[in-house]
């Protein structure tokens, strides 16, 4: 049998260590199909049922294993459909490759059906966007491809015409040019050492011994450099707050963190954020700028690994270009030791408080369940290594205050996109990039329900993913939202009748249990816990829960107020839930 020019594209995938892709076939990529086929010893193909999902199966893989994920779809509405879980990948920094088809090369331009140019279509979310024109450049530019995927942690796309997928291996018909020539380099990224300039390292010691309350702020960029961290935290006398896609770089119950930032933060960490001289920012390039400290009282100290981000939040006094790891490293020599720090202690008092606060609202007593309650619960029997893949909407406020970060426990959740939907496909990617480890996806119903059906894909293929429902029958996250500018809800409950989702869990073969009750849920996630397949608890909580920010200003309580003077449909529910929080963190 004739080898095939797609078998030169998988070959080249698997050389460069890919094991796994994941995808939907369709008439526009049957010769890609047949090139896995004929190599599906080496790689092998997770069939899915939306194109969505692949999307952010790969992102989620390349975020949990840092090396490049992989998704495929056909021409037209196939890879339209990849687009919404590649900018997830592109927003949070992560190599991915997208393979698409195309029409044959004959009828490109004449309108053919699902005819759609998607290197124009994928021009801004693509770091690396190439129409393979010739079987002879496909060595070489998945190559390319690649190795931006990885140097620029973003998407690279290569779509395929379908004549070229079946063409001869090697083909070049084109000759009057130049040859194409096979690679030669070895198919290894050799990542850049992220060694910082001693100039800018002594520097950075200068300002940060001269701090009087510094704070340190660290993200995904640090994941890998936690014990570091903990070193300069110790040496500086420094609390340490932690980004949400940061949230395992240290231990939850570390004496030196105060916990997140932002909506989903804490108070001493919106505390801290105003009362700091200098704040050190490490692999992070945080957003959310609003809740930074003001630019004209605060020094800012950055390692940065993107030159074009390092100051780019913020008035940077010391941008410097490193590794989180590497660049910690280098610092900690220079620092000054303090002995006994005020500052911390202080820190380390509010956080107390504020974790006595949170676990006052983990009450099995109440009915409806409180969320807060369900997801401790989860924290309390999950392993010590278990992977959390946490869904958008409050249930990412649940986990970022009652799920613990211990041992070797990792988080993931869609940071800066913060796309819906994509709990159970980062799950379902995550348990195969780690088969032996508990990969548990937390997610609330409205996102559960939009890719629902890749329930099926994690039976199919014995994936014993564990997925949690935070049951509150609407869009949660954007209900509060609404009340916050000060509107009465409108359009984010659903109607009668309620989902079953653990109904859907057992059709599909797998385990399902709903909740209706606090004293069930212990028992429900330690079966499903258990379970030696795919298992589904679907817990209904109370959908008048508030995730509360850490710190609320005037103006959200004033526009909170205002929603319920013009008519709240559901004010004395919300009232009820609050006045019920307000006395368990007073003691109940």
């Amino acid at each position: 049998m004739a080898k095939i020019a797609a078998e030169s594209l998988i070959e080249r995938l698997a050389a460069w260590g890919v094991d796994t892709v994941f995808g939907l076939p369709g008439d526009g990529i049957n010769g890609i199909m047949e090139g896995l086929r004929r190599h599906r010893d080496r790689v092998r193909f997770v069939l899915v049922h939306h194109e969505e999902a692949a999307a952010l199966m790969a992102t989620g893989y390349a975020k949990a294993t840092g090396r490049v994920g992989v998704c495929l779809a056909t021409s037209g509405p196939g890879g339209i459909h990849l687009l919404n879980g590649l900018y997830d990948a592109k927003l949070d920094h992560v190599p991915v490759l997208a393979i698409t088809g195309m029409q044959e090369t004959s009828v490109l331009g004449t309108g053919y059906q699902q005819e759609v140019h998607l290197d124009k279509l994928f021009a801004d979310v693509a770091e690396y966007n190439m129409v393979i024109t010739n079987p002879g450049q496909l060595p070489s530019l998945v190559d390319l491809a690649i190795r931006t995927a990885y140097a620029r942690r973003g998407v690279a796309h290569l779509t395929l015409p379908n004549d070229l997928q079946v063409a001869e291996a090697g083909a070049d018909p084109y000759r009057h040019v130049a040859p194409a020539r096979l690679p030669q380099t070895a198919p290894v990224y050799l990542k850049p050492s992220g060694i910082p300039r001693q100039e800018d390292v002594e520097w950075a010691a200068e300002v940060l011994n001269n701090a009087e309350r510094p704070a340190m702020l660290v993200g995904q960029g640090a994941l890998h450099a936690g014990g570091e961290v903990l070193a300069v935290a110790e040496a500086l006398g420094a609390p340490v707050v932690k980004t949400l896609l940061g949230k395992a770089v240290i231990p939850d119950d570390s004496p030196y963190t105060t916990g997140g930032i932002g909506l989903l933060g804490t108070r001493p960490s919106e505390e801290l954020m105003d009362e700091a001289d200098v704040l050190f920012m490490i692999g992070t390039n945080f957003p959310y700028t609003k809740f930074l400290p003001e630019p004209d009282r605060t020094r800012v100290v950055q390692f940065e690994a993107d030159p074009t981000r390092a100051g780019a939040r913020v008035p940077t006094d010391v941008p410097v270009v490193c590794d989180a790891k590497e660049g910690l490293r280098a610092l900690l020599p220079l620092l000054k030791r303090r002995n006994g720090s005020p500052h911390l202690t202080k820190y380390q008092k509010m956080m107390g408080k504020w974790r006595a606060d949170m676990k006052s609202l983990e009450n099995p007593g109440r009915n409806p369940v409180a969320p807060q309650y369900a997801v401790s619960v989860l924290d309390e029997l999950a392993a010590d290594d278990a992977i959390l893949a946490c869904d958008s909407g409050t249930v990412a406020t649940w986990a970022a205050r009652h799920w613990t970060i211990r041992g070797d426990r990792r988080f993931y959740l869609s940071g800066t996109l913060a796309t819906m939907a994509n709990g159970l496909p980062y799950a379902i990617a995550m348990q195969h990039a780690f088969p032996g480890r508990q990969v548990i996806a937390y997610v609330g119903d409205g996102g559960f329900a939009m890719l629902m059906a890749e329930f099926l894909t994690a039976v199919r293929h014995r994936l014993p993913i564990k997925v949690v429902i935070n049951n509150n029958n609407s869009l949660g996250q954007i209900l509060w939202e609404q009340m916050v500018l000060g509107y009465p809800e409108h359009g984010v409950r659903f109607a009668a009748p309620e989902a079953d989702f653990a109904a859907w869990a057992r059709a599909c073969g797998g385990f399902g249990a709903k909740v209706t009750e606090a004293g069930d849920v212990a028992p429900a996630i330690r079966q499903a816990l258990e379970h030696d397949g795919p298992a589904l608890v679907d817990i209904d909580v109370d959908p008048n829960e508030p995730p509360m920010p850490g710190k609320v200003t005037y103006d959200q309580a004033k526009s909170f107020a205002q929603a319920f003077l013009k008519g709240q449909p559901h004010r004395a529910a919300i009232a009820t839930t609050l006045f019920k929080d307000r006395i368990q963190r007073l003691g109940e």
